[in-house]
């Protein structure tokens, strides 16, 4: 994975469901467990949230904060 899949990743906004319209970095992590266990999505969305659930079982997120865009 390299820099710009990860930074596509974080920007990420949730597309559908009760966190719609939210950065992939900011879903909760219960949420994220949740799809781990009943299965990610599939194509790059899928992949986006199981990179996002490491980043968040391995306490990086706010390593990550900067990162993410103002818009």
């Amino acid at each position: 994975m390299d820099n710009k899949h990860m930074l596509e990743a974080i920007n990420q906004v949730m597309p559908f469901g009760k966190y719609a319209g939210r950065k992939l970095l900011h879903l909760p992590e219960p949420y994220l467990v949740w799809f781990s266990q009943k299965g990610f999505p599939e194509g790059k969305l899928g992949q986006q949230l199981a990179l996002i659930h490491e980043i968040k079982v391995n306490g990086l997120e706010t390593m990550l904060e900067p990162l993410l865009s103002k818009d």
